[in-house]
């Protein structure tokens, strides 16, 4: 068998192939090298083949779709992976991505015309491959628990074939196209609370490939990991990184065992990754264990709230840059409104006046002291406890590990992380937790409270206030013909509801915490990345979807401010609070205008009077 058929076995693909039928497919699938920088299709291309990484690495970049937070995709395949796949099941399909090499590599090729051919002579062949691409299409089109775009090598389907793992409680099978094992088959049994998986948050999947990275590299810098195996647990960790893999994280965000089962889902797809990678079956832990090499030198009482750590500090930035994004596009509002004379209110009730612009001021300057709150706790995420294994005291690891670790984690993630002065105490503790989420409860409730102002700023249309539009968003009863509702700001104030009371299930988890440990901390997890990420989707999709879209009307405004009551209250310096007070009484009990009733009763002359309830005259412009 020549190595080009032992890769090709090793495909997900072709997993269902006898020997004989994969020799005669080897036979249609051509190899091509390529050359860092080159560019391997663009897009507006036609796709006309499978292009399967043999060695080497490709970005492809997609201007035009984005993440469920907005971002733009990119990703990196690495040996192993494929594209184009579903030019086999369609003629006449597009590229929509740009694909570069990002290092010297090579492919194999797969034309559509030639797998035509080999359907026309090995038709059993042929419908096991065009299965296998139909159910790993389907998977990714369902999304694999992440955007749909971003699902690569997901395992869609399986080929019945089993290998066995065993742990300390003995011995499982475990289906052969999965990279995870034994322990995360046993805690993805034990686990079905929240229905929230590993793979929900990718930021934190990130992040823990990052830590093992980085504990790799220490252990290869202090002569306790041999080179290759390290190289190998970095390559697959950096394909975590990029967005591979992430259907394997499969255990519940909630468990019991303080994240050991996260610890291990980690630990054992990158060893069978990296195990791929050097050619190795899945599972060959006489190689490369999970344990022994890729959890080399830590904990998960150390690794997992490291990863924590450096997961919040990936999200927090996002969080701010899309408050940012609304704080700008508040400011813009505010600037347009600022000519709209309008009656600000206490109490709902009519107070003084005031323009629409300086309204929507306010709300950019409230989030914009919400961006420094998050900015000012992001900085005490950067100590972590690594080298502390188990409680603090560094057993079972290298004198220098923790050091150079840190140094490691600083180098793979470009963050300024130190490591705690006392890791005993850092273990444990979880007040930074609680810390956090209270300011991202203050976030909650001032977003509520905005979202509030603005349902009621556009209730009506004729009979609320109706002095703002906000943008319809879609049809809103199934019953009340050209109703639109307010959906948006409706969305954001259920989100701050969850974040709010995320952030009481944080507080009790962190209360519960005993001696060296708090095994509460995945519950912390689950809910504190929850609110970022929601929050952050509740933000966009306010300003992106509502605030850019909102228009003022301006004759209502102005209208209320020429009939409010609160006018009489620029009348105290000159007609004094009593006289005042009896002009509103009136002016309430018989509906005539504070206007008319101040010249009746001959206080002011018209001419001041004009003045004095001019509205323009009534507004701080400070």
């Amino acid at each position: 068998m020549t190595s080009t058929v032992e890769f090709l076995s090793t495909l997900p693909l072709f997993h269902s192939l006898s020997p004989q039928e994969l020799e005669a497919l080897e036979g249609i699938v051509e190899k091509s090298s390529c050359k860092k920088g080159d560019v391997i299709f663009s897009r507006g291309e036609v796709r006309d083949r499978l292009r399967i990484v043999h060695s080497g690495r490709v970005k492809l970049e997609m201007a035009d779709a984005v993440t469920a937070d907005w971002d733009e995709f990119t990703t990196i395949f690495g040996p192993g992976q494929f594209m184009g796949e579903a030019t086999l099941l369609q003629d006449g399909m597009i590229h929509r991505a740009t694909c570069t090499a990002v290092s010297d590599g090579a492919f194999l090729l797969l034309r559509r015309a030639k797998f035509l051919g080999f359907a026309a002579t090995h038709p059993e062949a042929a419908g096991k491959v065009l299965m296998a691409v139909g159910a790993y299409m389907f998977q990714r089109v369902s999304g694999a628990g992440s955007n749909a775009i971003s699902a690569p090598l997901a395992v869609a389907y399986s080929t019945g074939r089993k290998r066995m793992e065993h742990d300390l409680l003995g011995d499982r099978e475990i289906p052969a196209e999965c990279y995870f094992g034994v322990q995360t088959l046993r805690a993805r049994e034990n686990f079905h609370v929240s229905g929230t998986t590993l793979r929900s948050f990718p930021v934190f999947v990130r992040s823990l490939a990052e830590v093992k990275k980085a504990a790799a590299i220490a252990n290869a810098r202090l002569g306790l990991l041999d080179a290759t195996l390290a190289d190998a647990i970095g390559q697959a960790c950096d394909e975590i990184r990029e967005g591979h893999w992430l259907e394997q994280f499969v255990v519940d965000m909630i468990q019991g065992g303080a994240g050991t089962s996260t610890n291990m889902n980690a630990n054992e797809v990158i060893a069978n990754r990296a195990l791929e990678l050097m050619g190795r079956p899945k599972g060959d832990y006489a190689v490369l264990h999970p344990n022994n090499h890729v959890n080399l030198s830590q904990s998960t009482n150390d690794a997992y709230p490291t990863a924590v750590r450096i997961a919040a500090l990936h999200s927090i930035p996002v969080l701010t840059d899309a408050l940012t994004e609304l704080c700008v596009s508040l400011g813009e509002k505010a600037r347009e409104f600022s000519d709209v004379i309008k009656m600000g209110r206490t109490q709902l009730q009519d107070a003084v006046p005031m323009t629409l612009g300086q309204e929507f001021e306010a709300f950019r300057v409230t989030f914009e002291e919400d961006i420094a709150r998050i900015r000012e706790a992001k900085a005490l995420f950067y100590e972590v406890n690594m080298g502390g294994t188990a409680i603090g005291t560094g057993l079972n690891a290298h004198k220098d590990y923790g050091a150079e670790v840190v140094k490691a984690l600083r180098e793979v993630t470009g963050l300024p992380i130190v490591r705690a002065a006392n890791l005993i105490e850092a273990t444990p503790d979880t007040g930074l937790f609680v810390f956090f989420s209270g300011v991202l409860k203050r976030l909650a409730v001032k977003l509520s409270k905005t979202s509030n102002d603005l349902r009621l700023l556009s209730s009506g249309p004729r009979c609320g206030f109706g002095e703002i539009n906000l943008p319809p968003m879609q049809p809103g009863s199934s019953i009340m013909p050209g109703k639109v509702n307010p959906v948006i700001p409706e969305v954001v104030n259920q989100v701050c509801f969850q974040v709010i009371g995320n952030d009481l299930t944080i507080t009790m988890a962190a209360e519960a915490g005993q001696l060296q440990l708090n095994v509460m901390e995945p519950v912390i997890v689950f809910n504190l990345f929850q609110s970022v990420t929601i929050l952050t989707r509740a933000v966009r999709s306010l300003d992106r979807l509502c605030v850019r879209g909102i228009s003022a009307n301006r004759d209502v405004c102005r209208r209320y401010v020429e009939n409010s009551i609160g006018l009489v209250t620029a009348l105290n310096p000159h007609i004094g609070y009593e006289n005042s007070t009896r002009i509103a009484m009136e002016a309430l009990a018989t509906g005539e205008s504070v206007f008319n009733l101040v010249l009746k009763s001959g206080l002011l002359s018209k001419e001041k009077l004009e003045e004095v309830l001019r509205p323009e005259n009534m507004i701080a412009r400070s």
